[in-house]
């Protein structure tokens, strides 16, 4: 089958084979007919396999035959709602076809001249939106079909009730369209509320599997303490071109990624107490290339369409299965094999096993030797060496090189900690020790230390 067959306007499959596109996908084969036969639809189909231009293609050659006037697209975060502006505009740009992204941290002033200068597709989040319909800003922004993008993404961060109070301002006579990864109850029920009489499609196989089988999904038992050594070496032994690291917390992404870096990996971190121009320019770098390695959080990673992932790493298991859906979702995109390893612990395993069973996740279980040297790569070396050699050094150092002969290793380690906490270096190395565990080494040791004076006290005394 070709695009050809969907009898689409000249002008924009003239921009279907710019874009490279070859044949559809199931998903676009499924939906783009329903779309243009004007019904309301619920789709489900995995992250990447090209839901943006199934709605989108339909969407275009409406507008360019002049059967529609305006279309909205609504999404979770102002990262994807860019990518797909960027993606509409791209395929329907002979077509004439203006796109806008409308997101909050900006100013609303270009965001509403824009909108009521005519822009055909306006793709919005959703608080952006709802603020923007409450102030009666766009009162004259009567779009004919309304596309809510990775529902179930929403669902997780909490935005269900402005997508209803949204669609209290949308004129009743609209297609509406929902495309989702999965679709729980909550979606089920939104869908029965602001869709009209809906076809179902999925696409998720017949194995019912939520999770795309061109990924190949690995998991590794490992101990607490060994994570990052794992990390490390498989970063080292992997065929990877571009990857994804999840970590759980902000403060894990920040370790991390600081720690990758004092190795010599070209990785960098990103969460939400980032702000947005710090986040934009790390995602842009990502996508040029620029950085082969992403640390980031569940929400700061959700809706990022990045080109060649090949790579997705849970450092640590996902709370829920359905971040695990989307966690993976990164890589595997647009035919394209991905591969999804996760990091789990023995206390973990019982979740690891219920993410299975509830996703349908094909995971295998893989082992990997622990090296008791991670820092073997001449390259990381030597960029660790130059990091090393470029630090100031404080005269508490100089101070304390002079007492160290008679120390032991752990009293080395022990002061050279001290000194660090005590002159809170923002860039601390530290292998093996977290926060909590360092403090309880200091206190072990300043104890043995008050003991051995109270003897050597007593013993002056005898």
């Amino acid at each position: 089958m070709t695009f050809n067959e969907f009898n689409f306007h000249k002008e924009l499959l003239k921009g279907i084979r710019i874009a490279s596109f070859r044949e559809p996908s199931p998903i676009q084969k499924e939906v783009i007919p329903i779309i243009q036969n004007g019904e309301d639809l619920v789709a489900q189909a995995h992250t990447g396999t090209g839901k943006t231009a199934g709605f989108g293609l339909p969407i275009i050659d409406k507008i360019a035959n002049e059967n529609i006037e305006r279309a909205l697209v609504i999404t979770p975060t102002r990262e994807l709602a860019t990518q797909v502006s960027d993606e509409l505009y791209y395929l329907g740009r002979f077509c004439g076809i203006r796109t806008i992204a409308i997101y909050g941290g900006v100013g609303y002033g270009r965001q509403i001249a824009l909108i009521n200068k005519g822009v055909q597709i306006v793709v919005a989040t959703t608080g952006r939106l709802k603020d923007l319909y409450k102030k009666g800003k766009i009162d004259n922004f009567n779009p004919e079909i309304v596309v809510l993008d990775e529902a179930d993404e929403m669902l997780d961060m909490g935005f269900l009730d402005e997508i209803k109070e949204i669609f209290e301002y949308i004129p009743q006579n609209r297609q509406t369209l929902l495309f989702s990864a999965t679709i729980p109850e909550p979606i089920k029920a939104l869908a029965d509320e602001i869709l009209s009489n809906p076809k179902f499609i999925s696409v998720v196989g017949k194995d019912k599997s939520t999770t795309n089988n061109i990924i190949k999904q690995q998991y590794y038992v490992i101990n607490e303490s060994q994570r990052d050594e794992a990390i490390i070496r498989l970063l080292e032994s992997e065929n990877i071109k571009k990857s994804l690291i999840f970590c759980r917390m902000k403060k894990e992404v920040d370790r991390l990624s600081e720690y990758l870096q004092a190795l010599g990996f070209n990785a960098k971190g990103i969460h939400g107490d980032l702000e947005q121009n710090e986040r934009d320019e790390v995602i842009k770098a990502y996508r040029r290339n620029e950085i082969q390695i992403l640390v980031a959080t569940d929400v700061a990673a959700r809706g990022l369409d990045i080109k060649q992932v090949t790579h997705v790493f849970n450092y640590h298991i996902p709370f829920d299965p359905q971040s695990y859906v989307h966690r993976i979702g990164r890589t595997g995109r647009a035919g394209r094999e991905g591969k999804a390893i996760t990091l789990v612990s023995t206390n973990e395993f019982r979740e690891l096993q219920r993410i299975k069973k509830e996703v349908g996740a094909n995971m295998q279980l893989a082992t990997i030797e622990i090296e008791s040297n991670s820092l073997d790569n001449q390259t990381n070396f030597s960029i660790l060496e130059k990091m090393v050699r470029e630090v100031t050094i404080d005269e508490l150092a100089i101070d304390f090189i002079d007492s160290m002969e008679d120390m032991n290793y752990h009293e080395f380690v022990e002061k050279v900690v001290t000194i660090l906490l005590k002159e809170n270096y923002s860039k601390t190395i530290t292998i093996g020790y977290d926060k909590e565990s360092v403090k309880s080494m200091l206190d072990e040791y300043q104890d043995k230390q008050k003991v051995a004076r109270q003897s050597n006290r007593s013993k002056k005394r005898r």
